[in-house]
């Protein structure tokens, strides 16, 4: 998953990111001030920043190593863990079906600097964001929340051994010190209007972890070191609770894992990119950006991968992928949003017809975008996320 932010312009970011440090905490819920991420990706590099030059860039494949790289690589100026899934009650009900999201970012302001306690230091360079949404099926509603923290204090942060991260009650905490799975996540937040939301789930991982892209080296761009780390988890068992206001949930169900880092990624021509997680009810699962020109234009940096129920893997560059989208939504915010599309893969009999489970899915927070859950219907069957960034008005 490409995060919001993901781009070479950082100085020009990080006014606005100090500026949400000074008026955010993690425990409350402030009216966001709407950020325009994709003027950032647009605007030529400052080059004479000396601090953004001290961090790493990705410049190719590496050796991962875990469960060391499950936790955080502060010497990049971000990553995220980033968790998107289908919920069902149980017993099943075919009324009632739930996405839910949750993802976790770590920005760095400054390169780090050796300290005694980083994680309890207010002075910590760190900060963290997070984004929490319950997609309700049958109510149509999007229920979604934004957290901002600095890492100090322990506020929010990231250990190992096991792995945790979190950022205030909103936590990924895994249950053995040498992997990521069994994991457990939990979150709570406070509707105006419904009242307490939350989910306690249960992560089993039911594939292994795919390395995207070059052996996890993910190139965005032709410029060096535009480029990320990425691994995933493309289908994890999902058991647990969901609370929406006054009612708890018995759920079960499944879930896709991104896990990303770098320190650049977008060029200033690239204005946003399509995101398609999805897993078929044949136990394949499809991945696949494509990262857009500001023409509209696919990039040739786009990228796929299909992986096959045993958990083997096939790379997927973008001529071998057929995209087409075939309705529209106009969001309050006026933006038209591609919602339902056509994918094709002709050499492996693939012809997708992916849709919402609902229109009204946009993230109307500090970042706008749209995310959410989606059905998938056609040769195969299947259900998965759909993120659509960098569209305007």
């Amino acid at each position: 998953m490409i995060p919001m932010w993901c781009c070479k312009d950082w100085p020009i970011a990080l006014p606005l990111l100090l500026s949400l440090v000074a008026i955010c905490d993690a425990a409350a819920q402030p009216q966001p001030s709407e950020i325009d991420y994709t003027q950032l990706l647009q605007t030529p590099e400052a080059t004479d920043d000396e601090a953004s030059k001290a961090f790493l860039k990705v410049m190719g494949p590496r050796e991962f190593q875990f469960p060391e790289d499950h936790g955080s690589h502060p010497d990049y100026r971000l990553e995220w863990w980033y968790i998107t899934g289908h919920l069902q009650p149980q017993p099943p009900n075919q009324q009632r079906q739930w996405g839910f999201q949750i993802t976790f970012f770590r920005i760095a302001l400054a390169p780090p600097k050796p300290t005694k306690n980083p994680s309890l230091s207010w002075r910590s360079p760190q900060m963290f964001m997070g984004h929490f949404a319950i997609s309700d099926g049958q109510r149509q509603r999007h229920i979604q929340f934004e957290r901002l923290s600095r890492q100090g204090a322990g506020l929010a942060g990231v250990s190992n051994a096991p792995t945790n991260v979190w950022l205030d009650n909103w936590q990924l905490a895994a249950q053995q010190d040498d992997q990521l799975f069994p994991a457990t996540l939990t979150a709570l937040a406070t509707d105006k209007a419904l009242g307490p939301v939350s989910i306690r789930l249960t992560l089993e991982a039911q594939k292994p972890r795919v390395l995207q892209g070059d052996r996890g080296y993910s190139r965005k761009s032709a410029t060096p070191g535009n480029a990320s780390y990425y691994y995933s988890y493309t289908r994890l068992g999902v058991a647990g609770q969901l609370q929406i206001g006054e009612q708890m949930h018995t759920v079960s169900g499944s879930a896709w894992m991104d896990r990303e880092w770098s320190s650049s990624s977008l060029d200033s021509d690239q204005q946003g990119w399509d995101w398609f997680a999805l897993q078929l009810e044949d136990g394949r699962d499809l991945m696949f950006y494509r990262l857009r020109y500001a023409s509209g234009q696919a990039d040739p940096f786009s990228h796929g991968v299909l992986v096959a129920a045993d958990g083997t893997t096939t790379r997927l560059s973008p001529e071998l992928i057929n995209l087409q989208p075939q309705s529209f939504w106009r969001s309050p915010t006026g933006i038209n949003y591609p919602l339902q599309w056509h994918l094709s893969i002709p050499t492996l009999g693939l012809r997708l017809d992916i849709r919402p489970l609902f229109n009204d899915q946009e993230w109307r927070q500090r970042l706008r975008y749209w995310e959410g859950a989606v059905v998938v219907s056609g040769s195969h069957r299947g259900r998965g996320y759909l993120e659509l960034a960098g569209y305007r008005p």
